[in-house]
Parts: C-alpha cells; structure tokens; sequence
C-alpha cells in the first residue's frame, strides 16, 4: 500500500497555479527552463512538483538575482524564482489569499484583486482637495529588510495549514543566486519578483501601518499601494506630528523611512495661501501640483491636480527610442501600428486618465519618429523633414484610427 502525504494539496490547485504563472509570463530562473520547455512535459512536470509538495520534501531552489536600474540611479535586485518555483508560490497564494484578503484594510491597494493603481490616484486627487498637507512616505529597502519572525507570527495568525507555514519559511530562507554564480544568504527580506512577495509584504505592513493608523488614527485619511504611501492631514502641525510617531513605529517593526523621499507636502489651490518648500509629489507614476484646470463651465482655475510625471514620460520616452522603429526599414507603418498601438493605449488608459493632455509632448515625439522611419524608407524623402511630416498629416487624415493616439483627437502631434 501506498503511504498517504502528510499534506493534502489539490492537483487542479496545482493546474491552476500553472495556468496563472503562464499567464503571467515571465523569464528563467537560475536553471534556465523557460515556461515553453516547461509545458513541453506538463503532466510529468505538474506531477513531480504536487508530489513533493504533498510529501514535504519540495525545497526551494536558489532565486535568480537580476539588477534593475533604478530610475534615480542605483539598482534593485529583482528575484527571479524558476517556472517550478513561481507555480508553487501560486499554490500557496491561492491556498492563503483568501485568508487575508478579508482582513486587508480599502485603503491599501497594491498587488490586490479587483484594485489598482489608477482607484489609488483617483481617491488621492480627491483627498487632496480636502486636505492641505499630504506626508509622502517611502520606505527604505523594504523588500530587503522586511523581518521574518514578524512576517511568520502574521501569517500563523491567519492559517492552520502547515505545508502554507513550510513553504513560507523556506521562501523566505532560500538563497539568491548571485550573477558570478555565488550563494547570498538572507535572514531577512523577500525577493522582489517572486509570486507570493507582495501578499507576504501586503500582510507585513498591513500589521507595521494600515491596522496602526487604524488603532491610533482612526480619522486620519492614507493610502497605501505596496512600499509606497501617502497620509492627508489638515494642518502642518498634525503632519509633523504624525510624521515623528510614523518614523518610531517603522523603527520599531525593523524598517526604516527614506530621508530623501519621505516629505511633508503642501497641496496648494487657489484656495490655499501660504508657502512651504513642498509643493508637489509623485504617486504612481502621476505628479500632484498646482495646475490650472478648468471647471464644467469651461473658466479656469488652480487646483492641486495629477497628471503624468517627468520620470514617466522620460521613460517611455527612453522605451521608444530604445525600439529604434525609426531605422527599421522591413517595416510597413501598418507593421509599427500592430507593434506599438498596445502599448499606447496602455500608456492612454493609464496616464491618460487624468489631464491628458500632458500626455501631448510624448505623441509628438512618438510621431517625430515615424517621420525619421519614413525618411529613412523612401529614398525620395532622405533629409526632408517638412515633406515627410506632410506625408504623415496625409496619412492620418485618410486612415485617423491607424494608431492608438490619433483615435483620441491628438492627430496635430503628427505635424
């Protein structure tokens, strides 16, 4: 007779996971097999993974570290867990979830379903109308710091599953798998990159913030999107206070405020007289600042409003620029427009939501590269820049949907 696993995990918990980390693409992990070499034996695969889950004997291999430019300088190390690794992580997010989502708090809003970065911007905006001083917070090196003996005392809080508990531990402890090839030990920390890292960190901080600014600032407005947070107050004196209480309560829970991108902002408006040194803040992706906007009737006014920041719009910039369309002469236009229109109307829904017309500069430049494409293709119009910029006025008027941009009423960019 077969002996029964100590833990009973699903096979379709497994399938499923599988079909999700699928989804999600993503690249290779220290072994180097891709999710299509992985499919390529999927039911063996899936089999051996359930099987040594179910038997307590899956060990995590080490995760695979990657440096990620940061857009101030610097990097961050991303982890980069194997196909095998990133479905059993799923598994476990899809057994623990449900634990913890119930129990997470409407203002934190990263990695969490059926929420998104574009509800935090939209309530931010809202709440900056309402109150004059925002205190912008960024924590230090959170993924890297984050305590493990708090983490596991949370999530033992909110499950009885014993191979949930295992397998945390072992995440949490496996190594990273340095670029020489060397093993880095970590007593602390969660890889960014791994499947089951934001729910772990969305549990962590809602223990370190959310339930403390409920316990001790009930009526004190905050949002939250992972590591990132904002907390509206009504005058300068409660900001700084809230400030010093916030900079004990990290330190108490490990973690530490950035000294540069932690900062009492004042949302200044029309209303709102004064000066302070502050006056704007990026959220993601978005700058706040006074901006003249206009009202139903049409008359302008100011008013503390976002709209797509430098950084963003630098670095979409950089992604076009990067693609080098403009020397790719095998391409048709109808090619470029297959190419880029999901991408630009990822960055309309997105950045677009708000102030659109800020997104203006960016369509120019996308367009000035279209019109080097087009010198560069036709010999006739090498070095002519006014006649290829004709051409493309051309184009658009007889086919104004080609690409994504147009569609909204932004053709003028193309001049």
């Amino acid at each position: 007779m077969y002996k029964a696993k100590p833990f009973i995990i699903s096979e379709d918990l497994v399938s499923k996971a599988f079909k999700l980390v699928k989804a999600n693409a993503g690249a290779a992990g220290i072994d180097g097999q891709s999710i299509a070499s992985f499919e390529a034996n999927l039911e063996d695969n899936l089999y051996k993974l359930w099987n040594r889950m179910s038997s307590g004997v899956y060990f995590p291999p080490a995760v695979k570290a990657v440096p990620i430019p940061k857009k101030n300088g610097g990097v961050r190390i991303l982890g980069i867990p194997t196909v095998a690794d990133r479905i059993a992580q799923m598994v476990v997010k899809l057994e623990f979830e449900p634990n913890v989502e119930p129990i997470f708090l409407p203002d934190s809003y990263g990695y969490r379903p059926n929420k998104s970065a574009l509800d935090a911007v939209g309530i931010t905006r809202q709440r900056c109308w309402k109150y004059d001083w925002v205190i912008e917070f960024d924590i230090k090196s959170f993924f890297d710091n984050l305590d493990h003996e708090l983490l596991m005392k949370a999530a033992r809080k909110h499950t009885e599953s014993k191979w949930v508990i295992l397998y945390i531990e072992r995440w949490l402890k496996a190594p990273l798998q340095l670029e020489d090839g060397s093993l880095q030990e970590r007593n602390c920390g969660v890889p960014q990159g791994g499947v089951v890292s934001p729910l772990l960190s969305n549990l962590y901080l809602h223990y370190v913030f959310d339930a403390w600014m409920k316990i001790n600032h009930p009526s004190t407005p905050w949002c939250r999107y992972a590591d990132d947070g904002l907390i509206h107050c009504k005058t300068l004196q409660e900001a700084k206070q809230l400030l010093a209480d916030l900079e004990l309560r990290f330190k108490e829970c490990g973690l530490e405020l950035h000294p540069q991108k932690t900062r009492v902002v004042y949302c200044k408006d029309d209303n709102r007289k004064g000066k302070y040194s502050n006056k704007d803040f990026n959220f993601l992706g978005y700058n706040f600042r006074t901006r003249t906007v206009k009202n139903k009737d049409g008359k302008p006014f100011m008013s503390f409003a976002p709209a797509v920041s430098k950084e963003a719009l630098k670095s979409m910039r950089a992604k076009i620029r990067k693609s080098n369309f403009r020397n790719r002469t095998e391409l048709s236009l109808e090619d470029i427009a297959n190419k880029w229109n999901p991408i630009l109307r990822g960055w309309i829904e997105y950045y677009g939501k708000y102030n659109r017309s800020c997104l203006y500069a960016l369509f120019r430049h996308f367009n000035i590269s279209i019109k080097a494409w087009i010198m560069h293709k036709y010999e006739k119009f090498k070095g002519r820049v006014t006649r290829a910029g004709k051409l493309l006025v051309e184009i658009a008027k007889r086919n104004p949907t080609l690409f994504a941009h147009w569609k909204i009423g932004m053709v003028g960019a193309v001049a």
